[in-house]
């Protein structure tokens, strides 16, 4: 058993393993489970108002729409393919964002999934409700043209609840039953869309003008292809339910990413053709355009010219939407009660979420609790209504897990089998994150409702997290063994990781911060056991973790500091330093060098920003002593006409010469705001000059020109800073050196030991390049003999660099 409080990312964390599902899905029922989803009813119901919107143009509306979600399509391929567990983009997000995005990402999953279901049963019963409408098996008729049974009950509401029912006992029987069902169900599926596809093609070549009905191409224009796409995105991004296969397909490393292809091809083909034969293949009376003549029918557009295509082909559609439906709602059955499932596992919802049922190996309480809900939402509510927010949902959904993808790649890098791995990365997933946002605005401008239905349900989503979810993970996760400290608690929270073999080597910088900001310290110790045992051991450390902190709260006590001490016990040194971090609401992380180095996990997911100190000199004062303060800052405070007495020079001059130097290295990148705020606090103490060496890129000089002291022609100057005496360098770099990091570690070497410093700032980056993670500047950090300290500044991924770019830009 080992204390510590860090812990080198590896690889994810496993699940429990008596939580655990079987294998038995084949590409091709994962392939069905893609298709079935992305089909649904929409490509009878949806083709018909899009062909109206873009006309002909609407292929291209399907093919752009099928880019489009190709990038997301892309991180979904190489995170199924790398950890393919049920909960798909909820596990990733878990994974690759901070909390609570996790939670809130498998909140709106679960939701979305679930409504999608409910839509999916509804919009069967409404099939088959026509169906006998036409055939006039019944005679009582409701006010809305709904058939009744005894007068009064709606007979579209039981069949959609009879539906959803039928299927949950499907997926509750076995994965195997329910790929077996899917398979069956979109084969013939397929077989009616594709005889609808061969009579228009038959018919188009028996007629030699089917190429008038494409000669008015584009009758909307550009705005009627922006419309079909808006209309009918959200048809192609049945990935999402693919993926939620994961722990169930035989071989996903390779039948993942091959699914999420296949059937995004297929499906994108399939659109086309339907669209292409539905206006190619039919001539309208009165020489009305087939494409104004499809989309006046609205969603019955494509019903309405398959009367004209083929014999019977209205009930040829109403059969293929009847069975479409019916193999999407099976898909989303599946997905739905997995997302609960992996959320369940990971205590996000009720544990008993996660049971297998020990003969059919499903999540059956998943499965069942989410069936409830689904035909509740299809037999009372306003699905209309509700269902407008699951495209937005999906797309939120979709950004946040291409947010991860980048952020998984940093963390665990070469350490997971990838069985695909994006191209251009890491261009193509904030392309996918551009997109969606686009995508989640448009339906913002067009269908406002739509987000105020999401917002209500995050927010609901979020009071939940805070009152009972986060609660759950830390007993879970990390339990507290102690806590000991002060009960008066500071607005600015400084965490320190406390280490036994060296207690206190980080407490003078805390001493330094919390006086500067008023705050407090708060230091953490982490006992880590093995995954066999149960957290419920940790008791035992009490009383040594209490002793162990009395040092320390000595030293911070004599200084006047706030402070609080907190000893936890994990199977995961990182994530309950992170719980830790949201927990406590800290402000600041201070940690070792090397603690904050070898773990990217708490590089990426830490939520506050960070000082990372290495060589902490135990020679280095950081506080005057009472000897100090006689200095001649303190001199001057007391006596304004100190300056003007004949011994003022030279004792001003002899104080100086006692300061310790403090050389920055400042590039303006992501990190210099937090680096120049922990240069005032260090320079706040009285006991250091100031050396900023600026960094300027991008300059096309062939040579670096550096400017001498004091040149102050740069946004961030000294007088900002609240700093007196500093001295201030300006060094352009060529562009020839910006990109190279050999010639770049040389010129930043050369000029730091110039400047000679006693201690050294640095961002946790410049230009693109990380004293973190790159060798040339670890070697670098090596090769200096004085303390440094590395300051990274928390950002969200991907927002934190539009942010600088867009201050570089506007020169702020």
């Amino acid at each position: 058993m080992a204390s510590s409080s860090s812990g080198e990312s590896s690889t994810p964390s496993h699940r429990p393993q008596e939580h655990h599902l079987v294998r038995s899905l084949t590409l091709l029922d994962v392939v069905m489970v893609g298709i079935a989803a992305m089909i649904g009813g929409s490509i009878f119901v949806l083709t018909g108002p899009a062909i109206g919107l873009a006309g002909s143009a609407v292929i291209i509306a399907f093919i752009i729409n099928a880019t489009i979600t190709l990038f997301t399509a892309m991180a979904y391929a190489e995170l199924g393919s790398a950890m393919p567990e049920a909960g798909g983009g909820y596990l990733w997000v878990r994974e690759g964002l901070p909390r609570p995005n996790a939670f809130i990402s498998g909140w709106m999953a679960w939701f979305a999934h679930i409504v999608a279901g409910s839509l999916y049963a509804v919009s069967f019963a409404s099939f088959l409700n026509g169906l006998l409408m036409q055939l006039n098996l019944f005679k009582d008729v409701g006010s809305e043209g709904t058939l009744l049974i005894l007068g009064i009950i709606p007979l579209d509401k039981v069949i959609a609840v009879a539906s959803i029912a039928a299927f949950t006992y499907v997926n509750f029987k076995g994965t195997s039953e329910t790929g077996k069902t899917g398979t069956i169900v979109t084969v013939i599926q397929l077989g009616l869309i594709f005889a609808l596809i061969g009579a228009g093609l038959w018919t188009m070549h028996a007629n030699q003008g089917w190429t008038l009905n494409f000669s008015n191409f584009m009758p909307m224009g550009i705005a009627g292809i922006v419309a079909a796409m808006g209309l009918t995105f959200i048809a192609f991004e049945g990935y999402e339910v693919i993926v939620q296969t994961g722990e169930e397909v035989k071989n996903p490393k390779r039948n993942i990413p091959r699914a999420i292809f296949i059937s995004l091809s297929a499906v994108v083909v399939l659109y086309c053709l339907i669209a292409f034969v539905s206006i190619g293949a039919i001539f309208p009376e009165g020489g009305v355009p087939s494409w104004k003549f499809i989309g006046d029918q609205g969603e019955l557009g494509i019903s309405a010219a398959a009367e004209l295509i083929i014999p019977y082909g209205a009930f040829i559609v109403l059969g293929g939407g009847m069975i479409s439906t019916l193999a999407a709602l099976n898909a989303t059955t599946f997905s739905s009660a997995r997302v609960a499932f992996a959320m369940g596992r990971h205590y996000n919802l009720p544990h008993r979420f996660s049971a297998i049922h020990p003969k059919n190996k499903t999540p059956y309480i998943a499965i069942l609790l989410s069936g409830l809900i689904m035909a509740v939402m299809a037999s009372g509510l306003p699905l209309d209504q509700i269902a407008i927010a699951a495209g937005v949902i999906f797309l939120l959904l979709f950004t946040q897990v291409n947010l991860a993808a980048i952020n998984i790649r940093r963390i665990y890098g070469d350490k997971l089998d990838y069985g695909f791995k994006t191209p251009f990365f890491p261009v193509i997933p904030i392309v996918g994150i551009f997109l969606k946002i686009g995508l989640a605005i448009y339906l913002l401008v067009t269908d406002p409702l739509s987000w105020v239905i999401t917002i209500v349900w995050v927010a609901i989503g979020f009071a939940v997290y805070r009152v009972y979810i986060f609660r759950k993970e830390l007993e879970h996760y990390a339990p507290t063994v102690t806590s000991e400290g002060a009960m008066e608690r500071k607005d600015f929270r400084i965490l320190i990781l406390y280490t036994p073999e060296n207690p206190d080597r980080l407490i003078k910088f805390a001493i330094r911060v919390a006086k500067e900001n008023n705050g407090e310290v708060d230091v953490l110790r982490v006992i880590t056991v093995p995954e066999q045992t149960p957290l419920s051991a940790g008791i035992a450390f009490a009383d040594s973790a209490k002793r162990a902190y009395k040092p320390l709260e000595e030293a911070l006590d004599k200084e006047g500091i706030t402070n609080h001490y907190l000893a936890r016990i994990s199977h995961d040194a990182t994530e309950a330093i992170l719980v830790t971090i949201e927990e406590q609401h800290i402000d600041l992380l201070l940690a070792d060098f090397e603690t904050l180095r070898t773990n990217k996990k708490l590089q990426t997911l830490a939520t506050c920003d960070a000082l990372a100190v290495k060589r902490a000199d135990d020679d280095l004062q950081l506080e005057a002593t009472s000897r100090m303060a006689r200095s001649s800052d303190y001199i001057q405070a007391r006596n304004p006409n100190y300056a003007q007495q004949p011994q003022a020079n030279t004792q001003l001059r002899n104080e100086n010469n006692k300061k310790k130097r403090l050389v920055v290295l400042f590039d303006r990148g992501e990190h210099s705001d937090i680096v120049l705020r922990a240069t005032r606090w260090i320079e706040h103490s009285g006991l250091f000059t100031v050396n900023i060496l600026s960094i300027n890129k991008g300059h096309d000089e062939n040579t670096e020109e550096k400017k001498g002291p004091n040149h102050r022609n740069h946004s961030h100057q000294p007088q900002r800073l609240g700093m007196d005496e500093v001295e201030y360098n300006e060094i352009y770099l060529s562009k020839g050196t910006e990109s190279s990091i050999e010639s770049l570690t040389m010129l930043i070497q050369s000029t730091i030991n110039a400047a000679q410093p006693d201690l050294l700032i640095v961002g946790a980056s410049i230009a693109r390049y990380s004293f973190l993670n790159d060798p040339h500047l670890l070697h670098l950090l090596e090769y200096l003999e004085c303390p440094i300290i590395v300051a990274k500044s928390y950002s969200i991924p991907v927002i934190g660099r539009v942010k600088l770019l867009f201050n570089r830009v506007t020169r702020r």
